[in-house]
């Protein structure tokens, strides 16, 4: 999840939190029943809270694993590209000092 959608969820949520308290304070309710319904907002807003960062935690967890199998291919397609142009360059530089050796006069 991207930081702006984050903050704008964590916005969203503190705001419907905070209509609902306010919303509830003005309800023509006892004391005790207001004090009840307020918990149970907050219980309610905790629990959808801990849950979706529950769901962002499993998907950064999962992005990263993907990127970090993603990095790891492309480091072995690098050493095996790599390992190729260094057969490639022994290859070559042995041609050449065979083709050296012949070039030298016979004792």
């Amino acid at each position: 999840m991207s930081s702006t959608k984050e903050n704008t969820l964590l916005a969203l949520l503190a705001g419907a939190a905070l209509g609902a308290g306010i919303g509830v304070l003005y309800a023509p309710d006892k004391g005790t029943k207001t004090r009840k319904k307020i918990k149970q907002k907050a219980e309610d807003t905790r629990h959808d809270i801990s849950e979706r960062v529950s769901h962002a935690k499993a998907d950064l967890t999962r992005s990263v694993n993907e990127k970090k199998e993603e990095m790891k291919e492309k480091l072995d397609e690098t050493i095996s590209h790599m390992n190729g142009k260094a057969e490639d360059i022994i290859s070559s530089l042995e041609r050449k000092l065979e083709e050296l050796k012949k070039m030298e006069p016979q004792k």
